[in-house]
């Protein structure tokens, strides 16, 4: 960690941003413990509804490489679907993938045709996710 701090004390940064929407503190604390695991990976925020996390993804002082979304989000607090449509005219190199327990084929299928880059089974399919943000990391140039 000292050469990512020392890099981007100097300008540059060998971090992979991830940003997390999710509205279970348990679940949302263990995805960023995970991902913190991952060399060449930090998370720069969280949100546990659609408004907070467009508010934080649309801003444009805010990197982030990689949104990680969950489809049912606060009571009241909009959806992932939401972000999905949302954040369609993203960057090219910007990625959002689902994170959901209703990953069922036909919710494959839409947040696919919403753009989404992936979709993940939260109980059979975290580590898969995981490996994922791992490959982008290693290719854009973390460890």
């Amino acid at each position: 960690m000292a050469a990512a701090a020392a890099a981007a004390a100097r300008g540059g940064s060998l971090s992979f941003k991830a940003f997390v929407v999710e509205d279970q503190p348990g679940i949302r604390a263990g995805l960023i413990d995970a991902l913190s695991e991952i060399s060449g990976v930090t998370t720069v925020g969280w949100a546990a509804n659609e408004r907070d996390a467009l508010a934080w993804l649309r801003e444009p002082a805010n990197a982030w490489d990689i949104a990680i979304v969950d489809l049912v989000l606060e009571p009241g607090g909009g959806s992932g679907y939401g972000v999905l449509k949302a954040l369609d005219q993203r960057g090219p190199t910007r990625k959002v993938v689902v994170l959901t327990a209703t990953a069922e084929p036909a919710v494959r299928r839409q947040c696919e045709s919403l753009g989404a880059d992936g979709v993940f089974d939260k109980a059979m399919e975290t580590d898969a996710m995981l490996d994922y943000c791992s490959k982008l990391a290693r290719a854009a140039g973390g460890h």
